[in-house]
């Protein structure tokens, strides 16, 4: 039984209204909202999926022409941070190289939403490991962990214990 859940206006103030007092700012709110670059790439040329420590989990569609990324979409099952994160990352590397979106970093991403919650900041780390995965993969450089060793995407982030 699948019901088709639209919301209305009221829905969408509310929701803007939790977020705001939750931290995070308008732009971030905006991409949560607006979901741009979110869902499946149809011809993507490569597809790959990562999960953080936090149990989020980010699949990374990228369509790739001469080297360089024409097209970059996301499937999110996560929070607002995580969504918001990963359609504004999707946003920054459209039309670069993939050496050039190999550069984007947190802090770019951290700049574009303006402000998300501390606790949240993670989101955007599991976002650029993901991209910088599907680009490795895509390159032929899979990166393998040695045995029994933790693989965290998060590795900078301060709330991560994923290798605790």
């Amino acid at each position: 039984m699948e019901q088709d859940i639209r919301l209305d206006q009221n829905d969408i103030s509310t929701i803007r209204e939790m977020l705001s007092s939750s931290g995070y700012a308008d732009e971030a709110i905006e991409y949560f909202l607006r979901k741009p670059n979110l869902g499946p790439l149809k011809g993507a040329d490569h597809v790959t999926d990562l999960t953080g420590p936090c149990g989020d989990t980010m699949r990374c569609f990228l369509k790739i022409d001469n080297g360089r990324i024409v097209d970059a979409k996301y499937q999110v099952l996560g929070c607002p941070g995580a969504i918001s994160a990963a359609m504004a990352l999707a946003d920054l590397v459209k039309g670069k190289t993939l050496d050039e979106a190999l550069q984007v970093k947190d802090r770019d991403i951290f700049r574009r939403l303006v402000q998300i919650p501390e606790q949240k900041q993670h989101c955007i780390r599991l976002a650029v490991k993901t991209l910088e995965k599907a680009i490795r993969e895509y390159n032929g450089l899979n990166e393998k962990p040695t045995e029994g060793e933790k693989v965290c995407p998060c590795s900078t982030s301060s709330v991560c214990n994923a290798g605790k």
